[in-house]
């Protein structure tokens, strides 16, 4: 067993959130599982969590909204009170689907908001500690759409894009310092953002579109089905599973950790590991020379 780590997981009511934090805590880690409104919407995954708490797992559930910058680091600083923050699981998510021309401003903002701001809160409020102790790593789910653009994911795609680049680039900025940034681009998994997929707003365009636009239906059936076959590699436990073997690896992690059919990340880890090691490399004078 490796040595327990204190782990802070965003959006932790619902599918690979709910699961990876059950999973480390079956693993002996600490953990804080956060959420938008637990007394509420979310009371029952809240509640599921403390009971397993109260059976003897270490998991706390505390409320943070990875929206609101008040929210994120009023829950930061009251957890860093108690106990340093080892980890970050980045894992708070939206997936929008259908017609890119089709989602308003607002409704991009608001993906954006999530998937790539939500990280941009989250990981400024804990770096200032880890940076004070020298170490620290940052678990951030992207997924196969960070690295493609397909039909009906143009908003989904645009976050997931945006957030492997800010991560990619604190993958380098802090390695110097001992802490790690990685990305966990998990394909296709049986969880629920399919059926909370945002739908685009904009019912014009949708209309000018005709036919094409059922293409969202279509492409969402699809994904459903093939969880509906129970095929292992959709099984978001897997993911999960990943999530606690990058936080009990014992460093360099991989920039990248693939989960699922496609499994094309490999080559891209190898083809590129040189690159980021220079690129590592020779930040260290930058560091030491400013210490």
């Amino acid at each position: 067993m490796t040595t327990p780590q204190t782990i802070l997981i965003t959006g932790a009511s619902r599918g690979i959130g709910l699961l990876t934090a059950r999973h480390l805590a079956e693993r002996g880690h600490k953990v804080i599982a956060t959420m938008r409104d637990p007394d509420g919407r979310n009371a029952d995954a809240a509640s599921g969590l403390r009971a397993e708490a109260a059976a003897g797992r270490d998991i706390t559930v505390a409320e943070m909204d990875v929206t609101s910058d008040a929210s994120v680091n009023a829950a930061i600083a009251a957890i860093d009170k108690h106990t340093p923050i080892d980890v970050l699981v980045n894992n708070a998510g939206v997936m929008p689907t259908g017609l890119t021309e089709a989602y308003t401003e607002d409704q991009v903002r608001q993906c954006m908001d999530v998937n790539l701001m939500g990280i941009v809160r989250t990981s400024r409020a804990v770096l200032p500690g880890m940076r004070a102790r020298g170490s620290g790593l940052l678990v951030s789910l992207s997924s196969a759409a960070g690295r493609l653009s397909i039909p009906f994911f143009g908003v989904y795609c645009a976050s997931k894009w945006a957030m492997e680049s800010y991560c990619e680039s604190l993958h380098y900025e802090l390695a110097p310092q001992g802490i790690e940034s990685v990305l966990v681009e998990p394909s296709g998994h049986g969880t629920d953002l399919v059926s909370t997929s945002p739908a685009p707003a904009d019912s014009d365009v949708v209309a000018a579109y005709g036919d094409r636009a059922k293409g969202r239906d279509r492409l969402l059936g699809m994904f459903q089905t093939m969880f509906d076959e129970g095929d292992a590699m959709t099984d978001a436990g897997n993911v999960a599973r990943a999530i606690a073997g990058l936080v009990e690896m014992e460093g360099p992690r991989p920039l990248r950790t693939q989960v699922g059919h496609d499994m094309g990340v490999e080559a891209v880890n190898a083809a590129t590991a040189p690159v980021q090691q220079a690129l590592i490399d020779q930040l260290k004078p930058v560091y030491e020379a400013a210490e």
